[in-house]
Order: C-alpha cells, then structure tokens, then sequence
C-alpha cells in the first residue's frame, strides 16, 4: 500500500513550522530558529532511510548512497530527479536543483516585511529579509539530507545556496 501526502499539505506545513520557529519562538534567535528546524527535518530524514533502505543490501561507499539520493530519495520526496550531481572526489557533494519544488511556488513582499513603500524595494534590507526568509526554508531539507546519510552511517554536514528562484544547490562534506 502506498501512503503518499498532499504536496499542498507539506508546503504549508513547512511554511507554518518556519513561520512559528522564526516569529513566534525564536524571533530574535534566528541561529536558534534555524537549528530547531534543522533537527526536524534531521528526524523526517533518519525516518525515511528507515523506510527506503529496508529492502535493499548496504551501500558499498558515499558515492554510492549519494547517487540512491539523486535518483531514488530524490525522486520519492519530490517526483524528479536531482538535476546535476558534481563531486571533488574528497567528500564533497553538490546536488543541484533547478526547480526545487518548496522554493517554485514561494512569493515573498518585501514591503510585508519592511513596511515600505514600493520605491524603497531595492533597499538592501528588504532583499536581505525576503533572502533570509527563503534559506529558513532549505534548513528543513538540509535536516532531511543529513539525518537520511547519518541513519545510513555517513557523518556530514549539510547547507544550501539559492542560486536563482527556484534553483538551489545542496553541499554535502562527509565528515572523514
């Protein structure tokens, strides 16, 4: 029997849970926010390995689970592939993805934010607060990444950088 979950549902339950931990729990602790939020996706990630992995026999090395990620994981979470996998061979890992399905369909106001009038949009600060307020959103998936690797006996650290709306890239560095 295959479960799956409203992609409009987890659009806006990832949106509510940023929206709590950045305003609500956190507001002026926004490492804070961003940790707790990480550690959440960091649960949904360990879970889903669990889920996943069962039928298959353990991955040989890093590469090797980097590329059931790209193909497979990527593919359940978000009906595609990962568009460009790029490695340096010393346990570093980029996963680019040029329509990253929780940024596509994202808008932001700057002047919700920043109060301003339409001629202030350029500012510096109304781009830095719409900027922050899309990376709050990838910790949740960076969790994701790195409690699915940590579950399968991989250490490493996970990041994004939004590239251009809606392409981000995730940096994988396996910790030797």
């Amino acid at each position: 029997m295959v479960r799956e979950v409203s992609e409009s549902c987890l659009d806006s339950l990832l949106t509510e849970v940023v929206s709590c931990y950045c305003n609500r729990f956190y507001p002026n602790k926004h490492d804070l926010a961003a940790r707790r939020i990480e550690a959440i996706g960091y649960q949904v990630g360990h879970q889903l390995s669990e889920r996943y992995t069962m039928e298959r026999p353990r991955f040989n090395d890093h590469l090797e689970a980097i590329k059931f990620i790209c193909k497979d994981f990527w593919l359940e979470l978000f009906k595609k592939h990962v568009d460009n996998l790029r490695t340096n061979h010393r346990g570093t890992f980029v996963l680019q993805d040029n329509k990253f399905c929780w940024l596509a369909r994202m808008s932001i106001d700057p002047l919700a934010d920043s109060g301003k009038s339409p001629e202030d949009i350029t500012s510096p600060t109304a781009g830095n607060k719409a900027t922050h307020a899309m990376k709050m959103h990838l910790y949740f998936p960076c969790g994701i990444l790195r409690g699915f690797l940590t579950n399968l006996g991989i250490l490493c650290a996970v990041s994004a950088d939004i590239l251009t709306l809606p392409t981000c890239a995730f940096t994988i560095r396996i910790k030797a």
